[in-house]
């Protein structure tokens, strides 16, 4: 069963760095360090949106951008690290 957490664990660490990933390239983007006209740009772009998409989105339709920012994904880092959290009390 610890395997099981340990696994479950890594697998929410690597999905919070990718959302860390996208929040960052996002703010390049916002301040046209990055451009997004570039094709790997969008491309990268793309691949954490499809990562990501299927988590923000039913989230997003209860809570709206405040000043016209996203905190989407800070609710869902949130809420994933309360998850493994409580996983892995469970376990222990």
């Amino acid at each position: 069963m610890y395997v099981i957490a340990s696994f479950i664990s890594m697998a929410v660490d690597i999905y919070i760095a990718i959302i860390i990933i996208q929040v960052a390239i996002s703010w390049l983007i916002a301040f046209d360090v990055i451009n997004a006209d570039n094709e790997k740009a969008q491309n990268l772009i793309g691949l954490l949106k499809k990562a990501t998409d299927p988590v923000y989105k039913p989230i997003q339709k209860y809570i709206p951008p405040i000043g016209g920012i996203d905190i989407t994904p800070i609710v869902v880092i949130l809420a994933l690290s309360f998850l493994r959290n409580l996983l892995l009390n469970a376990v222990l």
